[in-house]
């Protein structure tokens, strides 16, 4: 019984949740129904489980959330998204549009700016280019998905997503983890998801299938509501927020608009490897800072002190841009919240259902999986990533569940926790893009598509393209270590 609750559950949340139930009500209701078979107490469960694993989650996660959501919405209200998303397409120019879109997508989001303001500045660009080139509208999602949700969420090395910051605390790891073996998941993913595109724009061409509906744009008014319950599971911006504050209509220099996206990257590799490596953490042993280590917080401090030095230049770069400034800053704060409680609920869910009894049946199913450990890692984050729809909430859970699990393994069969890591991340963003999952539901809503215009190619450039790097990862991995 304990394991049929555990399906019971899962489904219950999966289903309710695709028919746009809020996860804030179902995750906890799920957990005591999955509690309620196994016969375990349940207002222990919900108090003492339940809303202590939310709670770990948000105490871990919840500054880069909030920082990473603030600056978000600074860039957008500034220009600074749209400026830099143009400067690359400029670039390229309009013979290289498939590369261009997918560029823009990848240099904003690697940036650290959050998917749900990089959708509403990348897609108009987008239908904008595919229309003069005359390349199928339906194609746009799908550019947009590889650029901004593939290689820059889970491979490439540094990148401030909260699901390349989740596995630090679990592994003693940096947002750097692997970064040779990240860099070459990126080449594979980048490569297979640009075949597709390029493959799928010259079979359009030769049988005469033009942009589509010339008066089709963006959705200015999709359905907030469905918009809002799928958007905030996956990924951490509150798309509801964007219309808050004052969004400057000014050109914004290159300069103003890059040197945020590039504070980031050298503020988290500076002090991930030459600041915080330095400098005497020996207290945080200390009963008062939670008998800790420098190892489980270093990563999320590195990404929290690039994002708030990032924030500072975006608003020294873009002051005369910025005239309601408060209002901005209050409206990212709010975008950060649903989307942290949302993922820590679903952390909260998978705490219970990770403490019944069942589950060590699935534990061992799990680690029996023939291939190793790392095929194991694999296979859990994919799965609950899958089932979830969440990226981000799949993998807490997997670690919360078996992340120690996965460490005593590494240790005896000598795999670097740097690979655990990165492997780890490119599982949970595989299989989460499956059509309930909320990025996708609000991406096709933003650009009035469906799934069926537009998600076999979505499959292509995220699933298929992320199941290529993950193998090559997994194989090369095994045979050379991390690196």
């Amino acid at each position: 019984m304990g394991l049929l609750g555990i399906l019971v559950g899962l489904g219950l949340l999966i289903w309710l949740s695709f028919r746009g139930w809020s996860v804030l009500l179902l995750a906890p209701v799920c957990a005591l129904v999955a509690a309620a078979f196994g016969g375990q107490p349940l207002l222990a469960n919900w108090t003492q489980t339940f809303m202590t694993g939310a709670a770990a989650f948000l105490a871990q996660f919840f500054p880069i959330f909030l920082l990473g959501a603030v600056f978000g919405k600074l860039m957008d209200d500034s220009g600074a998204v749209t400026a830099a998303a143009g400067f690359i397409t400029r670039c390229l120019g309009e013979r290289r549009v498939m590369l261009a879109v997918v560029l823009a997508g990848a240099l904003v989001t690697y940036g650290g700016i959050s998917l749900f303001v990089a959708f509403f500045v990348i897609v108009p660009m987008a239908q904008s280019l595919f229309r003069k080139a005359d390349i199928p509208h339906r194609l746009v999602p799908a550019a947009v998905i590889l650029g901004t949700s593939t290689f820059t969420m889970s491979a490439l090395p540094g990148t401030p997503s909260i699901q390349n910051a989740i596995p630090m605390p679990f592994f003693g790891t940096t947002p750097f983890a692997a970064p040779g073996l990240g860099i070459l998941a990126s080449i594979i993913m980048l490569c297979v998801g640009l075949w597709w595109l390029l493959r799928a724009e010259r079979a359009a061409r030769s049988s005469g299938e033009g942009y589509g509906d010339t008066q089709q744009t963006v959705a200015e008014d999709p359905d907030e509501q469905l918009l809002r319950q799928r958007a905030t599971t996956s990924r951490d911006f509150d798309p509801a927020e964007l219309r808050h504050g004052y969004h400057s209509k000014d050109a914004v220099p290159v300069f103003s608009a890059l040197a945020p996206l590039v504070v980031v990257f050298v503020v988290n590799l500076v002090m991930s490897f030459l600041v915080l490596p330095r400098l005497d953490f020996s207290f945080l042993g200390e009963q008062r800072w939670g008998n800790t280590s420098l190892s489980a917080v270093s990563g999320v401090w590195s990404v929290v002190a690039a994002l708030t030095a990032a924030i500072v230049t975006v608003i020294l770069c873009n002051w005369p841009r910025l005239p309601a400034l408060r209002q901005t800053m209050d409206a990212g704060a709010n975008a950060s919240v649903l989307p942290a409680l949302s993922v820590a609920s679903l952390v909260g869910f998978g705490a219970v259902v990770a403490s019944l009894p069942a589950f060590g049946m699935v534990q061992d199913w799990v680690l029996r999986i023939e291939g190793g450990p790392l095929v194991s890692l694999a296979v859990a984050t994919n799965l609950l990533a899958g089932l979830t729809g969440s990226a981000s909430g799949g993998l807490t859970i997997a670690l919360d569940a078996l992340g120690q699990t996965f460490m005593d393994v590494a240790a005896r069969e000598g795999i670097a926790p740097a690979l655990l890591h990165r492997v780890a991340v490119i599982g949970s963003g595989t299989l989460d893009i499956l059509p309930h999952n909320g990025a996708v539901v609000s991406l096709l809503a933003i650009c009035g598509l469906t799934h069926r215009q537009s998600y076999l190619d979505i499959v292509m450039v995220g699933i298929v393209s992320s199941i290529c790097a993950l193998t090559a990862l997994i194989v090369i991995g095994s045979l050379f270590g991390s690196f």
